[in-house]
């Protein structure tokens, strides 16, 4: 009897070996397109921890766009099940803080200008106030997916310049993806103003979209 548990617990854990890719495999198939998303318990881990990686790194607001991208890039290692160590995030952070503080300085001027202007709609103050504090809301709405579309398109080797400049060619190329972005958007929003302990969380999940975004169609 003994003898026919110790079996089952081995095919348990070979099993579970299998389906996580820890251990060889029970039969011969393709490999998996990303292995480090095939144990989900540990990918939710994952997004939870890069989502308070970016909270920290992004505290100062400025420094949030080169937060996203190495939140990005970390998240995107871990499902290629490549090398994720925290010190290449770490080192992704230094590489970008100098050009993703820039454009987090421009992004929040115009935020600012956008609140405003959402402010003043809604007193009365302005004419047509109904079509300004729409305006304001999306562009409020346009600058957010904004920002996630060139966090995810920065790399160390071409920097920021390139990544701003690529954004309205990638929305171009792929316009379904663009409602993706901005769910993942307005669920961060939502979250966040629901619990505000979730904005980890939602900033993990905002992440976890651009890594998938592009990756839906193929």
């Amino acid at each position: 009897m003994a003898g026919i548990r110790a079996q089952r617990r081995a095919e348990r854990a070979a099993v579970r070996a299998d389906r996580s890719g820890s251990g060889p495999v029970l039969e011969e198939r393709p490999p998996a397109r990303f292995p480090g998303a095939a144990a989900k318990f540990a990918l939710f881990g994952e997004v939870l921890l890069v989502g308070l990686l970016v909270l920290l790194v992004g505290a100062l607001v400025v420094t949030l766009p080169v937060a996203l991208a190495a939140g990005i890039r970390h998240l995107g290692r871990f499902v290629a099940a490549e090398d994720s160590r925290l010190g290449l995030f770490w080192r992704d952070v230094r590489a970008g803080i100098t050009g993703g503080s820039l454009v987090g300085l421009v992004s929040v001027v115009i935020a600012a200008v956008l609140a405003v202007d959402i402010l003043l709609a809604r007193t009365g103050m302005l004419p047509g106030g109904v079509v300004v504090e729409a305006v304001g809301w999306a562009g409020l709405a346009g600058l957010s997916v904004a920002l996630l579309v060139a966090a995810g398109a920065w790399a160390p080797a071409s920097g920021w310049r390139e990544a701003v400049r690529s954004v309205p060619v990638i929305v171009r190329d792929d316009v379904r993806g663009l409602a993706f972005y901005v769910a993942a958007v307005a669920l961060a929003v939502i979250l966040t103003w629901m619990l505000p302990p979730l904005l980890p969380a939602a900033l993990g999940c905002a992440v976890l979209a651009v890594v998938a975004v592009p990756h839906r169609r193929r």
